[in-house]
């Protein structure tokens, strides 16, 4: 027999069916469980944080991830759970986990407004601090003002006009905030810049090497890494001041709250057990002074 329903009941059927996908996809615990396995999104060459080793990864944000992996197989009972590791960029970190391609990205990003329309992020692993990397050699009036000081102390000519750092190069990651950020600050800097983007901090320091730019901005601490295994490393230095903080967080699938209690709950064990001190030591140098005081803010109860 046919029932011919009320179009607004029609309607309202048709949009709850149009979003049956959409829920069943929000459950990566569901998913894993299914698929006997696990995939961990992370960024290629993102060290300390990140770095492919064979078909596996390494880094700080890595053994967080296994240790949620560990939780998963405790909680679901899934002792022989498979661990795969997906490599990405930057500019796909975001899209990896919305899509689906990863059940959870490793490499710790920033939270935004505008991602949050695609994804979710768990409680914070770790603050970032931008920085700047330049030659040794650079101009003292750039080391001046990149370390927050005044770059001429003497009159003013027409000659110091933009405290005479005119026609400086500064270069960023290409779709990183950090990007953004130059645009937005130079002036505040006293600078005019030409900008220009790389694909990743290796190009960057390389730039700055070979004077190609006058200073690299990314993350402080996969600066100092970059620069540490440069064969430029002589030619370098990491400035001291830190321009910009921000908390940075593993990305998770938007609308799966269980899951992303999972993970806030095995970050949030790390931090009062201290194995994320210890992960701090082995990976980042330790954790010290206004770091230990984060934990406390972003462990929750």
């Amino acid at each position: 027999m046919n029932v011919k329903l009320p179009k607004p009941v029609s309607m309202m059927l048709a949009c709850l069916l149009a979003l049956l996908p959409v829920l069943a996809s929000a459950n990566t615990l569901e998913r894993v469980r299914s698929n006997n396995a696990i995939t961990l999104g992370y960024v290629r060459d993102f060290a300390p944080f990140s770095n492919q080793d064979g078909d596996k990864a390494t880094g700080y944000a890595i053994e967080l991830c296994l240790k949620v992996v560990d939780k998963i197989k405790s909680e679901l009972n899934l002792p022989g759970l498979q661990v795969r590791y997906q490599g990405l960029t930057v500019a796909d970190e975001i899209g990896a986990v919305s899509s689906g391609k990863v059940d959870i990205l490793c490499t710790p990003a920033p939270e935004t407004l505008a991602d949050r329309k695609s994804v979710s992020f768990s409680i914070p692993i770790y603050t970032a601090g931008l920085s700047a990397v330049v030659r040794k050699d650079a101009p003292e009036p750039l080391l001046r003002v990149l370390n927050g000081q005044v770059a001429h102390t003497g009159p003013t000519w027409r000659a110091t006009i933009n405290q005479g750092l005119a026609n400086q190069t500064f270069a960023a990651i290409k779709d990183g905030l950090t990007e953004d950020w130059i645009r937005d600050k130079t002036r505040m800097l006293g600078v005019v810049t030409t900008q220009v983007t790389v694909k990743d901090n290796m190009e960057g320091v390389n730039l700055v090497a070979e004077g190609k730019a006058s200073a690299f901005f990314s993350e402080r601490m996969l600066l100092k890494n970059v620069v540490e295994k440069s064969k430029h490393a002589e030619d370098l230095m990491v400035v001291p001041r830190l321009f910009e903080f921000v908390p940075v967080s593993m990305v998770l699938e938007r609308g799966d709250e269980d899951f992303r209690l999972l993970v806030d709950t095995v970050i949030s064990e790390m931090y009062r057990s201290g194995e994320i001190e210890q992960a701090y030591a082995k990976y980042l140098g330790g954790a010290r002074g206004t770091s230990k005081l984060l934990f406390e803010v972003y462990t929750l109860p």
